[in-house]
Order: structure tokens, then C-alpha cells, then sequence
């Protein structure tokens, strides 16, 4: 059996009616910008750096939520990091490069200091990054280094994504 022209045309007309306020209806939040992003628990201080991850660190999530303009009553964020190295390979080959990965743990703990009883929100995060090391200690140190900052910056950005989460729900 065939739709007649006139059948079709209208079936279509009606489902693109039909689903422009079925799809309107959908909201999704941006994570960059917008409410979410703007919201006065973000305007944060944050904690001074004791190593370069944690300097790293920093530096992402000031350049994402900002600096704050209130140092003394906003929240204070306090960011620790570690690293650990793991060799890659499954077993012993003549090839002297060795793949290893470098894995970076970085805890961020934003503490109200504006007299609230409220209890400081805690997120971990852990992200990993692949380097060779190849025999020459200079290229070895400098492989693992930028490993090691790869590494916490991808840290830095789910730690970042977990507290809007936490912002959006509470």
C-alpha cells in the first residue's frame, strides 16, 4: 500500500511540529560558562604550591574558576598531589627503550572560611600518562617531568568537572 503525496507531506510536517517542543523541552548546562560556572562558591582562594604538581594544579584551576577578589572570606581550595612511576614492560627484551607510566593522585579540599559550619568538600582524583625512558638520564628526567605535568592536568580538569557536579546538585 502507498502513502499518497499529500498523506506524506503532512505526517512529516506533523512530526517536525510534534517534535520541535518535545526537543525545547531538553536543557543541558554548559560547563564552561553560565550559571553553573558563575556561581559564588567558585569564587575561590587558593592555597600555595609545595611541589610543581601541585603548582600545576594551581594554575588549572585558577585559569577555569578564576581568581578570587575576596581573599579573605572566600573558600580556601587546598590542593595535595603525588606521583608514582610504574615500569610497562611484561618482560626482560634487549630493547634498551622501556615504555613506563607515571600516575598523579591529586586531592583538592575547598574549606569555607566565611564562618559556616558546613564541612569542607573533598575530591580525588587520579589520571596517568605514558613516557619512554630511553638510557640518557637527561631525557629520561625530562621525559618523566613533562609525563608527571600531563598527568596532573588532566587531574586538575576532573577535579575541576567534580566540583561543578557537586555544585550542580547541592
Amino acid at each position: 500500500m502507498s502513502w499518497s503525496k499529500t498523506l506524506r507531506r503532512t505526517a512529516v510536517i506533523g512530526l517536525a511540529l510534534g517534535l520541535g517542543p518535545v526537543l525545547g523541552a531538553c536543557s543541558f548546562t554548559p560547563v564552561y560558562s553560565g550559571a553553573l560556572a558563575s556561581q559564588p562558591d567558585l569564587n575561590l582562594a587558593y592555597g600555595k604550591p609545595n611541589s610543581r604538581l601541585e603548582q600545576v594544579v594551581y594554575q588549572e584551576l585558577a585559569l577555569r574558576f578564576g581568581p578570587s577578589s575576596e581573599a579573605e572570606t572566600a573558600p580556601l581550595a587546598t590542593v595535595s598531589v603525588g606521583s608514582s612511576a610504574a615500569d610497562m614492560t611484561m618482560a626482560a627484551t634487549a630493547n634498551p627503550s622501556k615504555p613506563m607510566e607515571v600516575t598523579v593522585t591529586a586531592t583538592l579540599t575547598i574549606a569555607r572560611r566565611d564562618g559556616s559550619t558546613t564541612p569542607p568538600m573533598t575530591f580525588t582524583r587520579k589520571a596517568t600518562a605514558n613516557y619512554t625512558r630511553s638510557g640518557q638520564v637527561l631525557a629520561d628526567n625530562t621525559a618523566a617531568a613533562e609525563a608527571s605535568e600531563r598527568a596532573a592536568k588532566v587531574a586538575a580538569e576532573s577535579l575541576r568537572l567534580a566540583v561543578l557536579a557537586a555544585l550542580s546538585r547541592g
